[in-house]
């Protein structure tokens, strides 16, 4: 019998029977089905060339959905994204629901469906997968584990340690808007209808990036941790200071007015659809214009450069003209975010 959107999960769901396969068939076939899916075999066999990226995450975010997006965009978003940085072409997704019981059966299609279409806009499959259902109470609605494998372009070497003084560093756009659309929709924040979650697959850019500029160095997604965690990694990593220039930072209005109400700091608040690269100064401006061309790129900037200077610290360049030091942040400064 097929599910409607006024049923909900039961334990029986996820036991492997009978009604396990009702979901199977009427819920998560319809919208991920592909000739490899649906084999509905133990693992998908797939088609791979030279060296492959390989990938895992999970999602636990509160709220499940929120402006512009929910817990399933998050999940194909950022294993794409993931892939991406390592300098891969993304391919195939593994997906794993963790489903509480009495779940809404309408609240899991809304999921599986953006899920879809965000594996279509980035070019992947999603090949194989799995289904458990807890007891009431045990979960907050849906967990989604992903895994990702994809082919690295060849000719890129992506690694901190290839980054040296003298390189610029690149953001694709606005920072801080992921996590100030979460705590806006966790603390009831009245905010325009502009703020919404980056979140977007990047690797098309990515690649568009690769293709005129092979020897970027360094290619991250600033996810927790924001710009600030990203950019402490790079340093540490390749014993470069990184020198950021406060003016350069592109911020919304939006997303300030939260993090003023907060007491957030922009630089440390998770981004699931912004890019940082470390790219030779001669071939900067050529990559930018390659964002900036792209959908999810419109607002790159030049943010910063490496420098031989303090070795393995960030710097920021304030509007009066002074250095503040930019530390790695300390703990999980906004829990459950992703």
């Amino acid at each position: 019998m097929a599910l409607d959107d006024t049923d909900k999960i039961t334990l029986a769901h996820g036991a492997g029977g009978k009604v396990s396969r009702e979901l199977m068939e009427s819920v998560i076939l319809p919208e991920f089905g592909n000739p490899m899916l649906e084999q509905l075999h133990d693992g998908a066999i797939v088609g791979m060339s030279g060296q492959v990226a390989f990938t895992t995450d999970s999602y636990v975010v509160q709220p499940l959905f929120f402006a512009g997006g929910n817990i399933g965009k998050l999940a194909v978003c950022g294993t794409v994204n993931d892939l991406a940085m390592t300098g891969a072409v993304p391919r195939y997704i593994s997906v794993g629901l963790i489903l509480e019981e009495g779940f809404p059966i309408a609240d899991l299609r809304r999921i599986l469906h953006t899920m879809r279409e965000m594996a279509d806009k980035a070019g992947i499959y999603i090949v194989t997968g799995d289904t458990k259902v807890v007891e009431h109470g045990k979960c907050d609605g849906i967990f989604i584990n992903t895994a990702g494998i994809g082919d690295i372009i060849p000719g890129t070497a992506i690694a901190p340690q290839a980054v040296r003084p003298g390189m610029k560093v690149l953001i694709s756009g606005s920072i801080g808007d992921h996590a100030a659309t979460i705590l806006a929709g966790r603390h009831g924040l009245e905010v325009p209808d502009t703020l919404h979650t980056d979140c977007a697959p990047l690797s098309g850019m990515t690649q568009a990036m690769l293709m005129v500029a092979p020897d970027i160095a360094v290619l991250r997604d600033p996810t927790r941790g924001g710009v600030a965690a990203v950019l402490n990694e790079i340093a540490d990593a390749s014993g470069c200071g990184v020198l950021i220039d406060e003016a350069a930072l592109p911020i919304h209005d939006e997303v300030q007015g939260v993090c003023d109400i907060l007491g957030f700091d922009p630089l440390y608040l998770a981004n699931e659809g912004k890019c940082i690269a470390f790219v030779p100064a001669n071939e900067a401006e050529s990559v930018l214009k390659v964002m900036q061309a792209n959908e999810y790129g419109s607002e790159a900037r030049i943010i910063g450069e490496t420098v031989a200077d303090a070795p393995g610290q960030v710097g920021l360049r304030t509007a009066i003209g002074s250095i503040r030091v930019v530390d790695m942040p300390l703990g999980n400064i906004v829990p459950r975010i992703c």
